[in-house]
């Protein structure tokens, strides 16, 4: 499972961990695009509200699969998905607000409206429990994602007692 902030780079690391782990891999944003449609539109005709409900049945659907899950940096905020992660293997990827300046230009999340602000707002907010659900952690600001990657797997494989 991959937690964190928006365009810490969750997806393309999880992409690369489960290329390198031979399995499948799953985000749980692009499920609900694929439900749902694209999530910009379902904030502006929904609500956040709904988004988070759309986003709870995306995370256990995930979670029913095999391979490696990549969730939205809200998805969290649902208890039963806190509880869902307690006994998996969580990483938190994280980044600066200086280097996610530039991943959020022209951003169309809803969330970012107020740019490089309103993301360190949100990721303050939720950093505490992607700390408590992390079993390990990346900062992925400057570091190479391939070796951030082939750290991970190697720890995942680990942790399953696999080489």
């Amino acid at each position: 499972m991959f937690i964190g902030p928006m365009a810490a780079g969750k997806s393309k690391l999880g992409k690369r961990v489960a290329a390198l782990l031979r399995t499948d891999f799953t985000d749980t944003d692009k499920l609900v695009v694929a439900e749902h449609g694209d999530i910009p539109t379902i904030f502006s005709l929904y609500g956040e509200i709904a988004f988070r409900e759309m986003e709870r049945s995306a995370v256990q659907k995930a979670l029913q699969r095999a391979g490696v899950v990549s969730l939205g940096g809200g998805a969290i905020l649902n208890l039963d998905t806190q509880g869902d992660l307690r006994d998996l293997p969580v990483v938190y990827v994280h980044v600066t607000p200086e280097a996610v300046a530039s991943r959020i230009q022209n951003s169309s999340r809803p969330l970012l409206t107020d740019g490089v602000a309103g993301w360190q707002r949100i990721f303050e907010q939720r950093r505490p429990i992607y700390e408590d659900l992390a079993d390990i952690d990346f900062d992925t600001s400057t570091a190479h994602l391939g070796d951030i990657a082939s750290t991970i797997a190697a720890w995942v494989r680990a942790r399953e007692g696999t080489t």
